[in-house]
């Protein structure tokens, strides 16, 4: 996005502003430590600074960047104790959001799960690390989603964009070979019906995500 165009309103840009710098950050473009300027966002964007200021706050509301002293705003990074927390925490919750969503899964659910398994084996081919990602999430949150606990799914979206931010950055030093079928094995175990299975499978599978680092 070079420039904006058209009869948009303020809250309307600024939306488009926040998308298109969240999609850099966790794509590499802005890595941790870099300096995003109001002026120089309004130059890129060819808009006024109120919008660039408006999504630089909503991106500091979801923690992928911080106000640093003489700086301004920094593209944050992610401490390894903040990841053991929220994967220790995930553990917990997704185990529950598997147990509670699988009697309720039906042939609709299993289709759309593999529809998403497809796409990111489209974005891996292409390397696509951002949709990669997000194929990732959007497979694990819909058990969240049909899990019918809207606690459970509010921290799952509060866990989100935390994880994404920490998976750009490992998935750049680790290969996403294997990640495909990895999550076709997922599903096969769901579809089985098999909960003691799919809780032993899904906690081995998070624990391959404990080895990354930081």
């Amino acid at each position: 996005m070079s420039e904006m165009n058209g009869p948009l309103i303020s809250l309307s840009i600024s939306q488009q502003i926040y998308e298109q710098i969240k999609n850099d950050i966790l794509s590499g473009v802005y890595t941790p430590g870099d300096r995003l300027l109001v002026l120089e966002l309004a130059d890129r964007f060819k808009v006024s600074q109120a919008p660039v200021r408006e999504a630089l706050e909503r991106l500091k509301f979801d923690e992928l960047i911080i106000g640093a002293p003489n700086k301004g705003s920094v593209v944050s990074n992610i401490s390894a104790k903040e990841i053991r927390d929220i994967f220790e925490l995930r553990e917990v919750v997704e185990i529950y959001a598997v147990r509670k969503a699988l009697p309720q899964l039906n042939e609709a659910d299993f289709r759309h799960m593999e529809q998403t398994v497809r796409q990111m084996e489209e974005a891996v081919a292409k390397q696509d690390m951002l949709q990669i990602l997000q194929c990732d999430l959007e497979f694990h949150g819909y058990l969240y989603e049909r899990c019918d606990n809207q606690m459970a799914l509010d921290i799952w979206n509060r866990m989100k964009m935390k994880m994404m931010h920490f998976m750009s950055i490992s998935v750049r030093v680790h290969t996403t070979d294997q990640l495909v079928e990895e999550h076709l094995a997922l599903l096969e175990i769901i579809k089985s019906g098999d909960l003691k299975t799919a809780e032993k499978r899904f906690k081995q599978h998070m624990k391959g995500y404990k080895l990354f680092s930081v």
